[in-house]
């Protein structure tokens, strides 16, 4: 099986946060739209990540797990989020996709890194039977750093399988 680099799969999405995404509530007796709820953004995250997972094997693919998601700052309704998701590593029949979020004041230009995470995808079969993925083959200095630490990743969630058996 012919591998890949990582940018032949990344995807780079935009998505403004509505208010339907929010946790309203009342401040200083006005309406406060507040900041968007998580489940919302990790719905964000899961969908860019299995588009990237799709877009490497070229098959059907499957959540296998969210390692990590971390909320670095809020994301307030009418801010624009930006989702960088790419593939850091590949196994027999898994691959971890990373996503950065960025969010951007529209107003004044600002922008912050809000989140990150790390998920796992399966590639199956039409049965639902784990199948092989291409490999990922790293070509730039950052590719390479987060195919070693995904890696590692990978090292640690299985020890922990195995010892939770």
């Amino acid at each position: 099986m012919e591998g890949k680099p990582p940018s032949e799969s990344a995807i780079t999405t935009y998505q403004r946060a509505m208010p339907a995404q929010s946790n309203p509530g009342w401040r200083n007796g006005n309406l406060d739209l507040g900041a968007i709820n998580g489940g919302a953004i990790l719905n964000l995250v899961d969908n860019v990540a299995g588009l990237v997972a799709l877009r490497h094997c070229r098959t059907r693919v499957v959540t296998a797990s969210i390692d990590q998601m971390d909320f670095l700052n809020p994301v307030h309704v009418g801010e624009l989020l930006t989702l960088k998701a790419s593939v850091n590593f590949t196994g027999r029949t898994s691959l971890e996709i990373g996503v950065s979020i960025e969010v951007e004041n529209l107003y004044t230009g600002e922008k912050t890194k809000t989140g990150k995470a790390y998920l796992t995808f399966v590639a199956i079969d039409e049965f639902g039977r784990a199948i092989p993925v291409p490999p990922v083959l790293p070509e730039t200095d950052i590719e390479k750093q987060r195919y070693e630490e995904a890696k590692t990743r990978r090292a640690e969630r299985l020890a922990k399988r195995n010892t939770e058996k």
